[in-house]
């Protein structure tokens, strides 16, 4: 097991950064190939995109939608507020760390501003690409399906989060509009690469934050001593992907959560509540102990009132790590909702 933190998205300037040229002072700007092609590569990878930009929101819409590249850019920043700010608004709408970002600017003022507020954030002079391709942090070890449709998935959920804001029901008719399909299942070997991604890129909605490789994931799947779920889901909107997983460790009558994990696209799913549940009527008809294990981080606090929420109570707490036991009474049926579909193999 070991921690690493790669990149999620790259912020661009404009001017000079990803065209030559001033926007506002000649509208003819021409775009840097080396840039776009920089870009159309990062997508490839799962690398999202986005733009922070001084500029005039309409003239540079229509100049990037001109140059037939601003499918790229999820919740562009274009305004005159500090690029921090605009920064800070990416990653909250994308719902990613700030540390996940990459700042790129011909400016060194934008840079230092950028810096100064968010020291997290790497910055790069848009004069100095070259080898960027090349930089551990934009090269995930695996491409998985995941990844190539990653900016789709996005697009998606702009799309279900802006219905989602016009709905005037409650919350969870919203979610039944949907027609969500989850899939539970154990993890197979085609499903490696992406749960190995999943547990190197989820912070937020993950219970321990332990990351685990290929090859410790491949030993566990055919281990009698745990069980590897992942888990899918899809809606009328389209597919949201590989977005969950699950790891118990079995010990003779003892069954032990050591990690669940979701994407944070899924936050507002009630994918966890349904996660849990399905661990507790599987662990209730194997007739076993249930417990679970949480690791405290700076941000995966959410997970913590999760298992709170669904029953589970203190067994014992060392430090930051807090292991929890659920007596495996009072489980809460699926939401009829969401259809699901389990392939367990207990």
């Amino acid at each position: 097991m070991g921690k690493e933190q790669k990149i999620k998205c790259v912020v661009w300037d404009l001017d000079n950064t990803l065209w030559d040229g001033v926007i506002l002072e000649d509208s003819n700007v021409v775009l840097k190939q080396d840039v776009v092609e920089i870009i159309k590569k990062l997508d490839e990878r799962g690398i999202l995109h986005s733009i922070a930009s001084k500029n005039e929101p309409s003239l540079a819409m229509s100049k990037l939608e001109e140059f037939g590249i601003s499918e790229y850019f999820l919740y562009p920043q274009i305004n005159w507020n500090p690029k921090s700010e605009s920064i800070k608004n990416i990653a909250k709408s994308i719902n990613i760390g700030i540390d996940t970002l990459v700042f790129v600017d011909d400016q060194p003022f934008e840079r230092e501003e950028v810096n100064f507020v968010h020291p997290e954030v790497l910055c790069i002079d848009a004069l100095n690409l070259e080898g960027v391709l090349d930089m551990p942090e934009l090269k995930p070890k695996f491409i998985t399906e995941d990844s190539k449709i990653r900016r789709q998935m996005y697009m998606n959920d702009i799309k279900r989060n802006n219905i989602e804001e016009n709905f005037s029901g409650p919350h969870e008719e919203f979610l039944a509009s949907l027609n969500m399909k989850v899939t539970i299942a154990p993890v197979q070997e085609n499903d490696l690469q992406r749960v190995e991604e999943l547990t190197v890129r989820t912070h937020q909605l993950n219970t321990t934050g332990y990351t685990y490789s290929y090859e410790e994931l491949d030993v566990m799947r055919h281990s009698d001593r745990h069980k590897l779920f992942v888990v899918g889901l899809d809606d009328k909107y389209g597919t949201y992907g590989k977005v969950g997983v699950v790891m118990l460790e079995c010990v003779e009558d003892v069954w032990t959560v050591k990690l669940l994990l979701m994407s944070c696209r899924v936050m507002s799913r009630g994918i966890g509540s349904l996660l849990i549940n399905y661990i507790l009527k599987l662990a209730k008809e194997n007739n076993v102990k249930l417990m679970a294990e949480f690791v405290k981080t700076d941000r995966n606090k959410m997970m913590y009132a999760t298992y709170k929420f669904a029953g589970f109570t203190e067994y014992s707490v060392e430090g930051d790590k807090v292991v929890f036991e659920h007596n495996l009474s009072n489980i809460q049926d699926f939401p009829e909702y969401v259809h699901i579909k389990t392939l367990e193999t207990v």
